[in-house]
């Protein structure tokens, strides 16, 4: 699914097949999950193959790395330009592209010595799918930001995630809704979280929850075509008198929501605001015009 026998990769300043590509066992990621790494789409625009906002995932990854003391010396530039190769190579056009930055052998709980590099690319449809997804709301809490960087994309703290996401589906949902450390909505196990009330949309502030690019890009297509959005905290239970709601990542990119624990919101989704917000994206990363859309 994700390389085959002429999959080429960029490995620590090589390009090589993925098939031929290895590692040390004794890395500090396999074992304590110490590494960062980024989920960047790319798009066959009408200006053809175009990386959606490069720079921005690579100074992220930059972020992630000072956050959790792992060296790192590559520049945004020059990553961006290794994975426009990556695409090339392997003939990519409408890819996901998976930067990881993952430690070299140590097996103490000490700053790593060295790290490498690793950027891949394949075709990923979106996450979670083209069709409206049923929710619940998860019995696992994000981490508390004054136990770990939660503003870090590290390998280690997806474990939260995977075990959110497989109870939502041993549960019978599609995915699931988490909550922070004190009882506030944050967000999907890979994905931030929006609803809609009564003209305005509503999203978690930053401090629990991971800043995304895809949440950013949102929030600025918001204010570009006056659509009212607000940061604040809230409760689960405010979201049984929302009106809609959606989650957005660069994996899942804008997705509506069905229902929450069941139950459906009283706005059907071609009527929502999300759905705007859907449209206007989709124009975006084609690099189209999106003054059509009208709110």
């Amino acid at each position: 699914m994700y390389y085959n026998e002429n999959t080429i990769l960029f490995l620590d300043g090589k390009f090589v097949k993925a098939k031929d590509a290895t590692t040390d066992l004794f890395n500090q990621t396999m074992h304590y999950g110490y590494g960062t790494f980024e989920g960047i789409r790319a798009y066959q625009t009408v200006h053809g193959v175009k990386i959606f906002k490069a720079h921005e995932h690579f100074d992220r990854l930059q972020r992630s790395c000072d956050l959790v003391g792992i060296p790192f010396t590559y520049s945004a530039e020059e990553l961006t330009q290794i994975s426009y190769q990556v695409l090339k190579r392997n003939n990519l056009k409408d890819a996901y592209i998976r930067p990881l930055v993952y430690c070299h052998p140590n097996m103490t709980l000490s700053a790593p010595t060295g790290v490498s590099v690793m950027i891949a690319a394949w075709e990923w449809g979106k996450y979670l799918g083209d069709q409206l997804v049923k929710v619940c709301v998860s019995s696992y809490q994000r981490p508390n930001p004054k136990s770990v960087k939660v503003e870090a994309k590290v390998c280690g703290h997806y474990i939260n995630s995977i075990l959110a996401t497989n109870e939502a589906k041993h549960r019978g949902f599609d995915e699931a809704l988490m909550l922070d450390s004190n009882g506030f909505v944050a967000e999907g196990p890979g994905a931030n979280f929006f609803f809609e009330k009564e003209g305005v949309l509503y999203t978690p502030p930053l401090g629990n929850i991971l800043p995304g690019i895809t949440r950013q890009t949102v929030l600025e297509i918001c204010r570009e075509m006056d659509m009212l959005v607000e940061e604040k905290h809230f409760r689960p239970e405010e979201l049984f008198e929302a009106d809609s709601a959606f989650f957005c990542g660069t994996a899942a990119e804008i997705i509506g929501i069905e229902s929450i624990e069941g139950q459906s919101f009283s706005k059907p989704w071609n009527h929502s605001m999300g759905a705007i917000v859907q449209e206007a994206y989709k124009c975006i990363v084609l690099d189209k015009s999106y003054s059509y859309v009208i709110v």
